[in-house]
């Protein structure tokens, strides 16, 4: 099973003070809603893929409340039909007649989200 890239997703309050704050570690935005037609921002929801050396983070405004450790693979279905053979249980299911862009996410024993997001 290949989860792809990690990233970290995390709630921000206020993403201009979050961003400031990661510049000053050296992470530099790589996507955004502000770059993006098809999933922009809003007035009241915002975000941005940060990268520093192999290290990416994103930052949320306004669209979830927890962190949310996140894969990129490159076919979720796969990954989903396998997940439930093994009986893990799904928060949301990936829409297994369609093609393209879709996610599955997941609680792990802990309560951690984790998503596993196809671009």
């Amino acid at each position: 099973m290949n989860l792809g890239q990690f990233s970290l997703s995390l709630p921000v309050k206020d993403m201009e003070a979050s961003l400031d704050f990661y510049h000053k570690l050296g992470f530099e935005i790589i996507e955004g809603g502000h770059m993006n037609e098809g999933f922009p921002d809003t007035d009241t929801t915002k975000w941005r893929i940060l990268s520093h050396n192999s290290v990416k983070i994103g930052l949320f405004q306004g669209m979830f409340d927890q962190h949310i450790l996140t894969f990129n693979p490159t076919d979720v279905r796969s990954i989903q039909k396998e997940l439930k053979q093994d009986g893990v249980s799904l928060l949301k299911e990936a829409d297994e007649t369609t093609e393209g862009p879709e996610h599955i996410i997941m609680l792990d024993p802990d309560g951690n989200q984790i998503m596993l997001d196809q671009h």
